[in-house]
């Protein structure tokens, strides 16, 4: 699926997203995990990727199935190395906003994978 660069369609489709975790049984810690990757995922692409750019647009796959969920967000942005970004515990980042987001996809799913060009997330969660 494709939506434009805007928060509020990317709100639409992750409750789409969840509504389908939702039916398929996943537990709460799932599902809040999948809601939380998601979204730091989604705006990432819409306002660092994208620039917040109405021209541009993000492309959202997933299969979710019983036993898990794969979702992949890309946007047309230059993309980033995400090696590269501060870790946001350290105390000299305390008060800074990069990272974060990342960190938190990392911490609540059990697999995050950059491509190459870092415009392209590839998230795993397993429904325990």
């Amino acid at each position: 699926m494709v939506i434009p660069s805007d928060l509020a369609a990317a709100g639409k489709l992750q409750r789409q997203v969840l509504g389908t975790v939702t039916k398929l049984g996943y537990s709460q810690g799932c599902a809040f995990a999948i809601r939380l990757a998601m979204e730091e995922a989604l705006c990432n692409a819409i306002k660092h990727g994208n620039a917040m750019d109405p021209r541009k647009a993000v492309e959202v796959e997933w299969d979710i199935d019983p036993r898990r969920a794969v979702i992949t967000i890309t946007d047309q942005g230059g993309g980033f190395d995400p090696s590269g970004l501060p870790d946001p515990t350290a105390d000299e980042n305390l008060e800074k906003p990069t990272g974060r987001g990342v960190m938190l996809m990392r911490a609540y799913m059990d697999e995050v994978q950059f491509n190459p060009r870092g415009n392209r997330v590839r998230m795993v969660k397993i429904n325990r």
